[in-house]
């Protein structure tokens, strides 16, 4: 027996979805979990971006996974390679366009890598826009393999890092000047310290243990991995598998578990990589450990909570 016209349409509709399995998280209503009082502002790292080409994200997954219940995001760009202090100062006026379009008084902070220090520069500088950092395998006491960077002081490497840096500012649409020696310079154990002199707030006096979880108004948290090699699929894993050998400590190849403390320590041993902390590349994390976004939901409530 042959369908009506209008059955036909509703029996497409359904197949369709059928096919299509479940729909995006932002298709489902919003319950609010992930809705914070002030704006997320996401912070990449060295050699990071907002996206390339409009396509591959660099927090994949993680502005839609946050927006679908309720959070109002923005993920902001600096160049690529370059000093902290340089980052800080185009990271602060991004902060300042979001506060004016948004209308809010402060932002959430949350940065990766380098952009642990590009953020603490700002809220070091005007702690009165800044409700809360949270680093994600942040570079707050340094890293090892800057270290060993800075000690060859190579102009050929260097010049490899600016071509890349340029490259990936240029996809990105964001073409800017890079210095390779200022962004090692910057993450080295030498010169965090000398960053950590200018702004200490949230970073730990002991070794390996918590930061304060708040200083001059603003709340400090941070989260890094130990895994090195997570996901058989994924093209990076080799690259930090051989980056991790220089280091005497548990790290997710780039960064040391203990250089990643700040303020409130959630959980430094995820079974992640550098890259696994912000959901890449494209996803492929270990199906062993809690998915990346729902960590960052997970601290999205948790500022809720906090009246954040």
């Amino acid at each position: 027996m042959l369908l009506s016209g209008k059955r036909l349409s509703f029996a497409l509709l359904v197949g369709l979805l059928l096919a299509a399995g479940s729909p995006p998280a932002h298709a489902w209503p919003s319950s609010g979990y992930t809705k914070t009082k002030y704006p997320i502002v996401l912070a990449h790292g060295l050699l990071g971006f907002k996206n390339l080409l409009g396509v591959v994200d660099y927090f994949f997954g993680i502005e839609s996974g946050l927006e679908s219940d309720g959070a109002r995001v923005f993920v902001t760009q600096v160049t690529a390679v370059q000093s902290s202090e340089a980052r800080g100062e185009q990271l602060l006026a991004q902060v300042q366009t979001i506060l004016a379009v948004t209308g809010a008084t402060k932002v959430n902070l949350i940065a990766h890598s380098q952009g642990a220090q590009d953020s603490r520069y700002v809220a070091g500088v005007r702690p009165d826009l800044v409700a809360s950092v949270t680093t994600v395998g942040g570079v707050n006491k340094g890293a090892t393999l800057a270290d060993l960077l800075q000690d060859g002081n190579s102009p050929l490497i260097a010049d490899l890092v600016n071509a890349l840096g340029s490259l990936i500012d240029v996809l990105s649409g964001h073409p800017s000047r890079q210095d390779a020696f200022a962004a090692v310079a910057s993450l080295s154990t030498q010169g965090s310290l000398a960053f950590n002199a200018k702004f200490p707030a949230g970073v730990p006096t002991s070794a390996c243990g918590n930061g304060a979880a708040e200083a001059n108004g603003v709340r400090f948290w941070s989260w890094s991995g130990t895994g090195v090699s997570t996901n058989v699929l994924d093209i990076s894993d080799p690259i930090l598998a051989l980056t991790s050998l220089v280091y005497t400590e548990a790290n997710d190849g780039l960064v040391g578990r203990c250089s990643s403390h700040l303020g409130t320590v959630i959980k430094d041993n995820y079974f992640y990589n550098h890259l696994d902390e912000v959901n890449q590349a494209l996803g492929l994390t270990s199906p062993f450990e809690a998915n990346p976004v729902a960590v960052f939901r997970s601290h999205a409530n948790r500022l809720k909570n906090a009246g954040l």
